[in-house]
């Protein structure tokens, strides 16, 4: 088995679509309002900050990265659950805090809905705090050990 992370291409679309699609299924059932998150995939790999954890040329996880006035957000991260367990967030989550810090940010955001409270906590575990509810949006921040961006 061999896995590695690298940008996504076009040619990713597809498979990402349903490895995301896979990964939010559990939440169908208890949140009604779940966005659709895997929406705008195609444009979003187009602006070139997604990257894919791929298993034998299959993808298997992706990650999602927009560049924000003094900071990077991470906008979506999905494993897909066949591969749940194995360290792929992880590594996905480790990845973007070098991209943030590759690009001169000192400071990551993230949004997540307050139907999953294994993800605000698993956020918390990595050193992401909490700083704003409002309706079903929970804000996330980690500030890095890097120079603020120049904007």
């Amino acid at each position: 088995m061999s896995t590695s992370i690298r940008q996504a291409n076009a040619t990713d679309a597809e498979a990402l679509i349903a490895c995301i699609d896979a990964a939010y299924a559990k939440y169908a059932s208890r949140i009604f309002d779940l966005p659709a998150v895997s929406a705008g995939t195609p444009e979003e790999i187009d602006q070139g900050q997604v990257w894919v954890i791929t298993e034998n040329g299959k993808v298997i996880a992706g990650l999602f990265l927009s560049a924000q006035k003094g900071f990077l957000k991470l906008a979506n991260l999905a494993v897909h659950p066949d591969h749940a367990g194995k360290g792929l967030g992880r590594a996905l989550m480790d990845h973007a805090e070098n991209e943030a810090k590759r690009q001169g940010f000192g400071e990551m955001r993230l949004s997540t809905h307050v139907g999953m409270p294994e993800n605000v906590a698993m956020y918390q575990y990595l050193g992401w705090q909490e700083y704003e509810r409002s309706g079903n949006r929970v804000s996330m921040r980690k500030l890095l050990q890097t120079p603020k961006r120049r904007v």
